[in-house]
């Protein structure tokens, strides 16, 4: 669907059912796009049954009076427009200008029908789960481990081979139910769509179900008709990778006013700024900003690293880094990092501490090591050091992939490093950043600001995130930078290419939760 058709869906459930939750109607605009409804004829086709993935029998009826109203004639529907149910409102009036759609619904298959008349058996769960669903309380891993096994038996009964689209619809009906309870979310950010770990946890339960009754043979392939729509072709993957997470990753016009001339004056203005070590930070800003357009053109046309510093030096910086990365994504990078770890930091470090220690042994030494080594340092910058070796330690990839200590007395081979001038993260008091064989900064002025510069760095010049290194930044990027898409990837390509919130950045999110975030 175009924007002008989401935004008319949007509004028109919004004027159905003007106190639905923002989740909800995301839900319910995501179910209407995916039965086929392209333009307001289409709601003609539409039947209670199909939005009860979604919503409730009455909010269902309530909608589907208020669809069924707008496909009727202009006269017919003034006149019976006091009959509906709630606010009244006719949905010609929201629908774009386009073409009737030449295929009015996708045809449901037998094998997926039955997902959307599911009834989630809240009844059949123990009376103590559902105590703690309706005061908003999340459940222990032993309870869910109960809820997903009820819930998982009644999916089978109807269907013994349930795909990943009827178990996604089954996971957003619970969500909708109790999102206080089930929702994936840490601090109030929700992780991707909110209902991922459902999805994973009941596909998990699912497979073992029907690993004891399915062949060996055949164990690895259920021919059935629900494909994973997810996958995305391989010549689309690396177009994905790169725009992931953005949101002005290719404009389309120069800013009003601006001219190919006007761009050059700019860039050389900047030049000249560095050059002199003018440190006028707002004209810096406004320059910058000015020239987004063109930095993103020359990033996306392949210029090299060395080009690009030669340049946009400003770019380089904090200040200039700052101002293309909030350009790029609406986020702002320090500012965001910063707050997030004053939210979340300490929590995380007495997860690791309390919890995370009982895992296994690797990372119970790892812990032990990092305490031996940071002695009696205490400060924030020394509680991130610790907190990002803890993250590397916990997926279990190697320091060595995002750190290279050198001595100051040495000059730093050019690869994809972060170099820190020491023996140790935590004795270093310098560091440098190199970006694609560059060493583009030489003297970052606190550990905080290189995190920030190395992160910024991914998606400012269209990198790609190393795969031993994928969990790590994916968790930093989701919970610490708060980049948030609900598909994609941006791991570089690898032949397992999952369009989705990382698996083992989910588990640590569950396992967070399930630690409640208690005050430390």
């Amino acid at each position: 669907m175009t924007d002008s058709e989401r935004t008319f869906l949007r509004t028109a459930i919004k004027k159905i059912l003007p106190d639905l939750p923002e989740l909800t109607i995301n839900i319910l605009e995501e179910t209407l796009q995916s039965l086929g409804v392209e333009t307001c004829d289409d709601f003609k086709f539409i039947e209670e049954a199909d939005l009860l993935s979604a919503l409730r029998p009455v909010q269902a009826r309530k909608v589907l009076a208020a669809l069924k109203l707008s496909c009727q004639t202009p006269e017919s529907s003034s006149s019976s427009v006091d009959a509906l149910p709630g606010p009244s409102t006719t949905l010609q009036s929201f629908s774009p200008q386009s073409s009737p759609s030449t295929s009015s619904i996708n045809s449901q298959s037998p094998n997926t029908d039955w997902v959307y008349t599911f009834h989630v058996p809240w009844d059949k769960l123990p009376e103590e789960l559902m105590q703690l669903l309706e005061c908003g309380k999340r459940p222990c891993p032993q309870m869910r481990r109960e809820m997903f096994r009820i819930v998982v038996h009644e999916m089978m009964r109807k269907n013994p081979c349930p795909g990943k689209r009827s178990t996604t619809e089954v996971a957003k009906k619970m969500v909708v139910k109790y999102p206080r309870s089930l929702q994936d979310i840490i601090e109030g950010d929700v992780i991707g769509t909110g209902y991922h770990s459902l999805v994973k946890q009941l596909q998990y339960r699912i497979e073992n179900v029907k690993r004891s009754t399915t062949p060996k043979l055949r164990k690895r392939k259920h021919p059935n008709n629900e494909s994973d729509t997810d996958e995305v072709p391989p010549e689309q993957r690396a177009a994905m990778q790169d725009t992931y997470g953005c949101i002005n990753w290719d404009l389309k016009s120069l800013p009003l006013g601006e001219t190919p001339d006007s761009q050059r004056q700019k860039k050389e203005q900047l030049k000249m700024m560095f050059q002199q070590n003018d440190t006028n930070t707002d004209e810096v800003k406004r320059l910058m900003k000015l020239t987004f357009y063109t930095q993103r053109k020359q990033v996306i046309q392949g210029d090299n690293i060395k080009c690009l510093l030669e340049e946009w030096p400003f770019w380089f910086n904090e200040l200039g880094m700052a101002v293309h990365f909030k350009e790029l994504t609406g986020i702002g990078l320090k500012e965001t990092f910063t707050r997030n770890l004053t939210l979340k930091g300490e929590r995380l470090l007495n997860y690791f501490n309390t919890v995370g220690v009982d895992k296994n042994k690797k990372f119970l030494q790892a812990v032990t090591t990092l305490k031996v080594m940071r002695g009696e340092l205490s400060d924030c910058s020394v509680d991130v050091k610790e907190m990002l070796l803890l993250l590397l330690s916990y997926f279990n990839e190697k320091e060595d992939a995002m750190f290279c200590y050198v001595e100051d007395t040495c000059l730093a081979e050019e690869f994809e490093y972060f170099y820190l001038i020491g023996r140790s993260c935590f004795s270093a008091k310098r560091f440098m950043l190199c970006v694609d064989q560059n060493i583009v900064l030489d003297n970052l002025p606190s550990f905080v600001s290189a995190v920030c510069m190395m992160f910024g760095s991914y998606y400012c010049f269209n990198i790609h995130y190393p795969s031993e290194l994928a969990s790590t930044l994916e968790f930093l990027q989701r919970c610490f930078f708060s980049i948030n898409p609900e598909k994609g990837t941006k791991v570089e390509k690898t032949n397992t290419s999952c369009l989705q919130v990382n698996p083992r950045v989910l588990t640590l999110i569950q396992e967070l939760s399930d630690h409640e975030w208690r005050d430390v």
